[in-house]
Parts: structure tokens; C-alpha cells; sequence
């Protein structure tokens, strides 16, 4: 396997409506939802490991712990950066950080696993 601590991605995005609290039913306003942000991160560690997983192999997510420090409003681009943190087996540790045009705006440690994605669906 090719996974190596240290490895990152970084992905950008622009909040739309389809983003906000509003669209997601947590909460009234029009603004960065906090569902959308994890879903986002989480992404973002799929994008940090999904060239070098072996072929075949896919991630599934089974922890985020997660802070939304700040709002962001309609139309702000957000940066999202995940590190790979530790290798332990199929076991992978991130650390995650988001951010808009003014600052941080969340981070997240976060775990998935590696699985073999025909074994996993058969036992559901």
C-alpha cells in the first residue's frame, strides 16, 4: 500500500444555496452550512488517498469530530485542507482545515477505513 503519513489535498469550493443552513434544515439563514462544511472535509480526505488506495479499495468514514468556528456567507469561496496523519493498517487518521476569504473557519479530526467495497456491501 502506497498511503504514507504526510500526504494532503486541498479542494475549493464556492457556497451556493444548496449549501447554506437553510437548504440543509440546520438552521434559517443563508449561510455556510456546518453538514456541508463535514461533508466537504470529508471529501477532501477521500481526494488526499483515493490515487494511492490499492486498486479496487475504497474509504469509508466512522469518526469526525468537528468545530464551525465562524459563518461564511453566500458566494465565499471556502478552502478545505486534509493531512493524513497516521497509517495504523486500514486505519487512517486525518486532520482537517477549513477557511474563507477571512480566516479559518472550521477543522475536524477525522477517521476512515480502508475497505474491500464488495465485502463491505455484502454484509449489509
Amino acid at each position: 500500500m502506497a498511503l504514507k503519513e504526510g500526504l494532503t489535498a486541498t479542494q475549493e469550493m464556492i457556497v451556493g444555496e444548496q449549501n447554506t443552513a437553510k437548504y440543509h434544515g440546520s438552521g434559517k439563514l443563508d449561510v455556510y452550512a456546518t453538514p456541508a462544511m463535514v461533508a466537504f472535509m470529508e471529501g477532501t480526505a477521500v481526494a488526499c488517498i483515493d490515487a494511492d488506495l490499492e486498486e479496487g479499495m475504497d474509504s469509508v468514514g466512522i469518526q469526525i469530530d468537528t468545530k464551525h468556528i465562524k459563518a461564511s456567507k453566500l458566494g465565499a469561496k471556502i478552502t478545505c485542507t486534509a493531512k493524513l496523519v497516521k497509517v495504523d493498517g486500514k486505519k487512517l487518521s486525518f486532520e482537517i482545515e477549513a477557511a474563507d476569504e477571512d480566516g479559518q473557519i472550521g477543522s475536524a479530526f477525522h477517521v476512515r477505513y480502508i475497505i474491500d467495497p464488495v465485502k463491505f456491501m455484502s454484509r449489509l
